[in-house]
């Protein structure tokens, strides 16, 4: 059976910064909404589970980012900054006057996070969903990136074509083993897109795979995770592969010298894709992180 929403949501789009963004908005009695990010390859839309959790009375407002869902796909490639750029200018739409309550997961968190320490009097509340960084690089590595890269702008990248949208539940059911066959149908539809010859396309733009050729800095992500001032709630899942790859990093002395306005959460039985699999505990947390937060 099909999952069935219990808050319905409106279907919005924002002209910014030369693209049409697709927003997902869930209104309720609170005027200040809570702003959602997702992760890569993921969509707003698939929030839906999150939000059905949440207390009735919240707004929600998740953003499909660039390329992803039914956002439109830049002309060339992604750079890092530009969804630091992009949701600076949605906010100047969403909230000018105000500052907002920012969830983030995986990419999404790493967004929010840079974004919080960057502009501090932005955000009010901020939670990531495992947005921890990635792991350190070393200059040495510049050569083979910049050569991996050039090899995939000059030969194209593509995702894999399904037959229907029941092989890509199918596909995803393995590689989301805790999350529930109704909700896993639904992302299946949010991802997915049918083309003229009936098989299932994902809405991602395939460029989104392209390794980026600028190494990443750990050292400047981290800069900019000490200069956040809101609190700051930090989730993790207690079986997610990603935490274990990144071994001491995510150590809790580590990350509280790092973030000093955290607070910090494990979701059991939960991996990476925590809002798919275990909505109620991750919601449950973050109520309880707002409410002890609350202006």
């Amino acid at each position: 059976m099909s999952y069935r929403s219990l808050r319905p949501v409106l279907h919005e789009t924002l002209e910014a910064r030369g693209l049409t963004f697709h927003l997902y908005r869930w209104p309720g009695r609170d005027p200040e909404p809570l702003l959602l990010l997702h992760g890569w390859g993921d969509s707003g839309e698939t929030y839906q589970f999150l939000v059905d959790c949440f207390a009735a009375d919240r707004t929600c407002i998740a953003i499909d980012l660039r390329g992803f869902g039914r956002t439109q796909r830049p002309v060339d490639g992604y750079w890092f900054p530009d969804y630091l750029a992009d949701l600076d200018a949605l906010l100047e739409q969403l909230a000018p006057d105000a500052p907002v309550d920012l969830i983030g997961h995986s990419m999404g968190g790493n967004i929010a996070m840079l974004y919080a320490g960057v502009r501090p009097k932005r955000i009010r509340r901020l939670v990531s969903l495992e947005g921890f960084g990635m792991s350190r690089t070393t200059p040495d590595q510049t050569p083979a990136r910049y050569a991996q890269w050039l090899d995939e702008v000059k030969h194209g990248s593509e995702f894999n074509v399904y037959e229907s949208y029941e092989q890509l539940t199918r596909v995803l059911a393995r590689r989301n083993p805790r999350t529930s066959k109704d909700r896993l149908e639904f992302i299946a539809r949010s991802w997915g897109r049918e083309r003229e010859d009936g098989k299932i396309e994902l809405r991602a733009d395939p460029k989104h795979k392209r390794v980026n050729p600028i190494l990443y800095s750990r050292e400047q992500a981290e800069a900019c995770w000490r200069a956040i001032e809101a609190p700051l709630l930090f989730v993790l899942g207690d079986q997610s592969d990603l935490v274990k790859r990144m071994g001491d990093e995510l150590e809790e002395k580590k990350l509280r010298a790092l973030l000093r306005t955290g607070c910090f959460a494990t979701i059991k039985d939960a991996g990476h894709m925590m809002h798919h699999e275990r909505p109620e505990e991750v919601a449950a947390v973050i109520e309880e992180f707002l409410q002890a937060q609350h202006d």
